[in-house]
Order: C-alpha cells, then sequence, then structure tokens
C-alpha cells in the first residue's frame, strides 16, 4: 500500500511513514480513548462528509466503548443512536436527519432536500455527544466540510452544496475497482511487521463478498444504466473468485451491455495448479481473467458506444511480470488505442482502466509501480489534448479517492476511485447532462459492509483514511462542465435484478 501491490524496493520508503504513524499515535481518537480505562462512556469519532451534491449530503462516523481496545487500535464498537442536525445559519440547526440504523455504531445519515448553491451548517450526535472529525495528520486537508468553519472542533461545520451540472439530465453511469474476490487479509504491506493485516471477523462472511454485494444492492438507488469495474477483480485470479465475482455483478444485468470489466494486475496470468485449466497467457502463465471475460481470441481491451458515449476499456497490465510493477499497454494496445482515439476524436469519450495515468498528492511514499508506465502516461495525455472528446479518465489501483487535472490535458478530469473491497469502501456515480456532469463517491450502506469498513480504516495503524479517503471534499464529488450534447437516453431498459 499505497496500490494494490508493494514492492521490496518500497520498503525503505515506508520506514519513515512507519516512525510518523508511531510518533502520531497518541493523536489518533482511538488510541486517545483507551487511554481513559474504567470510562463506560460511549464516544463518536472520525466524522465525515462522504458525498456532496447539489440537494443532498452523506455524513458517516463511529461510536466506540471508551476505554476499549478491539485488539485493531480502535475502541470496541458501541450501538447508539446517531442523528445530524443541520440549517443555513451555525445558530439554528433546525432540521434533523436519522440514520439508515436507529442504532448502530455504524452511522451513515442522508440529508436531503439541499438547495444548491448553499451554505450548510451542521453537527452530528451520538448519545448526546457530539461527533469529533477524522484527524488529517499526515496531510493537509479537511474530512468534514468545504471550509474550515468549525476546524479544531467538533462543530458546527460547514458546506456549499454546488450548482447541478448544466443542461439536462441524460443518464449515471456507475464507476468502481478493485473488488478483489478471494482476498482474505487486508492492509498488508510489504511483510512488514508494524502494518499487520486485518481480517474479517470469524463467522462473517468473506469481506469482498459482503462489500460488493451492498454495492450492487446500492447502486439500485441510483437508477444508473452502466456499471465499470476497472480492474482487479480478483485477488490473484482464481477461477473460482473471477467467477464469483461475475455471479454479483450479473445481478446488474447483462455482461458487455450494461456492465463491463478491465483487468488488473491481480487479474494477470498466473501459474500453478489453479490455473492450469485455463488458456495459455500471452505474456506467462495461464490466463483464467482472459477466459472468463474475454472468450475466444478477442483482446482483453476494446472500446464500444453506449447511448451515444464512447467507452474504452484498457488492459494496462498488457505484459509480463509479476503485478508489482508499473502497469503498461502492450505496443499493440497502444496503437489501437491511439487509433481509437482519432476516429472518435469530437465524440464524448471516457476512458477507463486499472492503473491511473499520474499520481499526485499523496498521504504516503509512492512508486512507478503506483501508476501507467511514466512514457506511455506522458504519451496519452498527449494524445488526449489532441482529442477534444475525451473528459473523464476513471482507474483503480490506488485504493483511494483523487481528482488530478494534468496541465498537460486540461480538459481531462482523471478520477482514481477508491476500493470497493476495503475503507471507505464504495463507488462513484457519474451523472451525464447535456452540459456537464457529476461525479460522487458513496460509500456502501448496508449494515455489514458499514461494518467492515469501519474494521478495515485500521489499516497502516489507523492511518489509511489519510490516504484512501480524499484529502478534500472535491476528491469525491466534483461538478465539471463539459459539451456532451451529443449523447441520448438509453433506449432499452436495463434488466430488474
Amino acid at each position: 500500500m499505497p496500490g494494490c501491490d508493494f514492492t521490496r524496493r518500497d520498503l525503505l520508503r515506508w520506514t519513515g511513514v512507519a516512525a510518523a504513524a508511531a510518533a502520531l499515535a497518541s493523536a489518533s481518537p482511538a488510541r486517545a480513548a483507551t487511554r481513559e480505562t474504567g470510562s463506560t462512556a460511549v464516544l463518536a469519532i472520525v466524522l465525515e462528509l462522504v458525498t456532496l451534491t447539489e440537494d443532498r449530503a452523506v455524513i458517516t462516523w463511529y461510536t466506540g466503548q471508551e476505554g476499549t481496545d478491539d485488539g485493531l487500535g480502535r475502541m470496541a464498537p458501541a450501538s447508539a443512536d446517531g442523528q445530524v442536525r443541520y440549517g443555513t445559519h451555525p445558530s439554528r440547526l433546525n432540521h434533523v436527519a436519522g440514520g439508515v440504523s436507529s442504532r448502530t455504531p455504524y452511522h451513515h445519515v442522508e440529508l436531503t432536500g439541499l438547495e444548491p448553491g448553499r451554505t450548510y451548517y451542521y453537527e452530528a450526535r451520538s448519545n448526546g455527544r457530539l461527533a469529533a472529525p477524522t484527524p488529517f495528520t499526515l496531510i493537509a486537508g479537511n474530512a468534514v466540510g468545504t471550509s474550515d468553519y468549525g476546524a479544531g472542533t467538533n462543530g458546527p461545520f460547514s458546506f456549499t452544496t454546488p450548482q447541478p451540472p448544466p443542461g439536462r439530465f441524460l443518464f449515471s453511469i456507475v464507476l468502481c475497482n478493485d473488488l478483489h474476490l478471494g482476498e482474505t487479509v487486508a492492509g498488508l504491506v510489504g511483510g512488514q511487521p508494524q502494518y499487520p493485516g486485518i481480517s474479517q471477523v470469524p463467522g462473517l462472511p468473506p469481506y469482498p463478498e459482503v462489500m460488493l454485494e451492498s454495492l450492487i444492492e446500492d447502486v439500485a438507488r441510483h437508477d444508473p444504466a452502466y456499471l465499470l469495474a476497472a480492474g482487479d477483480i480478483s485477488a490473484e485470479a482464481v477461477p473460482a473468485d473471477l467467477g464469483r465475482a461475475g455471479h454479483f455483478l450479473r445481478r446488474f444485468g447483462r455482461y458487455r451491455e450494461d456492465w463491463f470489466v478491465t483487468r488488473g494486475n491481480h487479474d494477470r496470468a498466473h501459474t500453478g495448479d489453479p490455473y492450469a485449466a485455463c488458456r495459455a497467457g500471452r505474456w506467462q502463465g495461464n490466463d483464467c481473467f482472459h477466459d472468463a471475460y474475454f472468450p475466444g481470441d478477442e483482446p482483453t481491451y476494446f472500446s464500444t458506444d453506449l447511448s451515444g458515449l464512447h467507452v474504452i476499456g484498457l488492459d494496462t497490465y498488457d505484459k509480463p511480470g509479476g503485478g508489482g510493477d508499473a502497469g503498461a499497454l502492450s505496443p499493440e494496445q497502444l496503437s489501437w488505442f491511439r487509433a481509437d482515439l482519432a476516429g472518435h476524436r469530437d465524440q464524448p469519450t471516457l476512458v477507463f482502466g486499472h492503473h491511473p495515468l499520474v499520481v499526485e498528492e499523496s498521504a504516503f511514499p509512492t512508486s512507478p509501480s503506483n501508476a501507467l508506465d511514466a512514457a506511455q502516461a506522458a504519451s496519452i495525455l498527449d494524445t488526449y489534448a489532441r482529442t477534444p472528446g475525451v473528459f473523464l479518465h476513471h482507474a483503480g489501483h490506488t485504493h483511494r479517492n483523487h481528482r488530478t487535472v494534468s496541465p498537460a490535458a486540461p480538459a481531462v478530469t482523471m478520477q482514481e476511485v477508491a476500493a470497493v473491497k476495503e475503507y471507505p469502501g464504495g463507488f462513484s456515480v457519474l451523472r451525464l447532462h447535456t452540459e456537464g456532469f457529476a461525479l460522487n463517491f458513496y460509500k456502501a450502506r448496508g449494515e455489514q459492509a458499514r461494518a467492515w469498513s469501519e474494521r478495515s480504516r485500521q489499516e497502516i495503524l489507523g492511518y489509511w483514511p489519510q490516504f484512501a479517503f480524499g484529502n478534500t471534499v472535491a476528491d469525491r464529488n466534483t461538478v465539471v462542465r463539459h459539451d456532451l450534447s451529443g449523447l441520448h437516453r438509453p433506449r432499452r431498459p436495463r434488466p430488474a435484478t
């Protein structure tokens, strides 16, 4: 971490982070609570403003038993009531919203009926106690608002709703990545003992399945037309895990019509008995991902048109290797990609693939393995600058929410989306209008999914949120003006799930 694989070259880079994490451990609200033993109070902590649209906001937090430690460095979960009080003036919080569960340690509250372009103030309470924000000690950022109002306190905090995307609404697309079906331990960092991995609570279903099942149920609330999953569908490309992922995704609709996948480095061809029945890989071993999602002789990359939108799915590990190096397209794929972009120069185009083109503003050390090959990425950005139709490049791999706009291609939003399989655990909804788009991140809502998300928050000694959540609200929620008038609403309904 960060990213899906960690190499020996990264180990020394993490030495400083380990020391910083140890020095800052006393600042963690969960660890601070454990210093006061014998208390029976329930504390509300790690308040976060997750989603912000023109008319709604999603706010989450956790309640734990003061003076306890669940073995992961956080307070043991304690069920409590939860409500958010909000209004348009900090001294008049005259609206109240409750959560999806009346009593829970895993609070998830949605504020609805907000007005675009309006500033709101809010505070969250459980058992009458104010919820403290997620602390950012390694980065400059804000987990709870679009301004610094209330900074250093437990609220009220403030946010200003954006204006909706301009033009007429057309349709929505779910963007997700890093499902990692088959994984059993989250947060391992190169075997370093100071970063212990986190497993599911014994007796509960595997966490990748819990999170993917919640995603499929949650996205129905947004009535999306399509779903794009940008790689690492599996933990290590075992056929049963690839098949299990497809089992969940088929509940969304029809493969290659309603939902699409691309390969991540974890989905690469492998060697060994579990893979022996799969086709020979182009670069190495046996390629079970190819068999599962691209049968026959077709390549593992593609383009298609969806309601006027040109969608390009890249295989960013179209190369030999063990998964812990930079991603890359094969020469054949790169040539195809350039030709495809040239052939759709002015058509609204979305590109998705596992490795980001660039990785910037990380709280943790990064290396070339976190992104696409640098020379290829520079070449692609140069091509984007000459392709007016491209407006969004969606990637995973880093397991974080982060928005980047490169001066080399300023009209293209490059969006990394946090992993489905661990904290913050969710997906982004892309809402397309005739004159622009909105992109909003949503955490999983299911009770077991919320429980796992908070459990896996403790990756990297509890400092994982400072990398994965997004430094600012804009890293999770953004509105961009772009001419999308060539799109049209889907002409056929997606089958009921």
